[in-house]
């Protein structure tokens, strides 16, 4: 089998790997709490241990619930000659048993076995971490995308590996509209690579995801960073119409103002301004444009009135919606220079 565990095998596949590029191996540790990265690294195993080995035999264990023994019975040769592959749930809640068995068999894994290990996070098990770690086996660390650079780079790979083309704008607008949830955008990303003919592009994210709350929030919010006051204010009263919480709509505002005044104070180029604050450097341009129709009063002027629309909204006020329309008003007429 392609992925036993020999040592040319760890000397290729060992160490940190990503989710999108990890190889079997004799054993396998997927750790992190970001379940829907950790699914795909599983199923990207599976799908290449299957690859080499169609009729392996797979077998699932939860560590949690674990019984003595099973680990070892589920490995052994069996009289066919069929390869394992051992996929083992709730590693970060494993029991005695579990422990005591996985570490002896870390230590002298079966030749023809693949082990992999799910662990969601914390300290629980950390032995057997690091003992996977020792023996140099493939680790791949699945932690939440929160940043947006991290979730518009999950977006453009999404698409390259698919071999289709995204806009850098089409990319944004899909991430402000339903990347809260990396599953909900892993499937938007694939609704769009099967459905577009062309490059996906942002009126084509709109027509498919315009309706999201997340993304009439940023529709506001471009709106009255562009200085467009009337166009802000309708789209904000038509989101509040339709039930768009106030809260995710300030948090908008405040995003976009805190990119310009990051990228207004930096100084460089676009590519070495994006290396310095984490972000793509096509967004860095955007907010570079963005620079030129703001004084360094009235971009002031709005962080604190968002930052006042902020508290309001979250329970200072017995009118949160006065608070977000008073903001927007503010922020379009500060771009404008007033």
């Amino acid at each position: 089998m392609a992925a036993a565990p020999n040592a040319r095998n760890r000397a290729t596949a060992s160490g940190a790997a990503t989710w999108r590029d990890v190889e079997p191996a004799g054993v396998v540790l997927i750790g992190g709490p970001e379940e829907y990265l950790g699914i795909r690294a599983m199923d990207r195993v599976r799908a290449q241990v299957r690859a080499v080995s169609p009729d392996v035999e797979v077998t699932r264990l939860n560590a949690g619930s674990y019984e003595p023994g099973s680990l070892t019975l589920h490995v052994s040769p069996s009289l066919f000659g069929e390869n394992k592959l051992i996929e083992v749930e709730g590693v970060e809640s494993m029991n005695d048993s579990f422990l005591a068995d996985a570490l002896a068999y870390v230590a002298r894994p079966e030749p023809d076995a693949v082990l992999v290990l799910r662990h969601g996070g914390g300290v629980r098990g950390k032995k057997l971490l690091d003992a996977v770690k020792a023996g140099g086996w493939p680790v791949v660390d699945c932690q939440p995308l929160k940043k947006d650079a991290d979730k518009t780079a999950f977006v453009t790979a999404e698409f390259r590996a698919a071999g289709r083309k995204i806009s850098g704008d089409a990319v944004q607008s899909l991430v402000n509209a339903v990347g809260a949830n990396l599953a909900e955008l892993a499937a938007a990303c694939n609704q769009l690579i099967a459905d577009a003919t062309g490059a996906v592009t942002p009126e084509l994210v709109d027509r498919y995801y315009g309706g999201r709350i997340e993304a009439t929030a940023f529709k506001v919010a471009d709106a009255a960073m562009a200085g467009n006051g009337p166009a802000a204010l309708s789209a904000l009263r038509h989101a509040l119409a339709t039930g768009a919480d106030p809260v995710p709509l300030v948090a908008a505002l405040a995003a976009k103002l805190r990119t310009v005044a990051k990228v207004a104070g930096a100084q460089g180029s676009s590519t070495q301004i994006a290396r310095d604050l984490g972000m793509q450097p096509w967004l860095v341009e955007q907010a570079q444009r963005d620079v030129r129709r703001w004084t360094p009063e009235g971009l002031v002027r709005s962080i604190q009135v968002t930052a006042e629309a902020d508290a309001q909204v979250k329970g200072l006020s017995r009118d949160p919606v006065y608070a977000v329309e008073h903001a927007v008003t503010v922020i379009a007429a500060s771009a404008r220079g007033r």
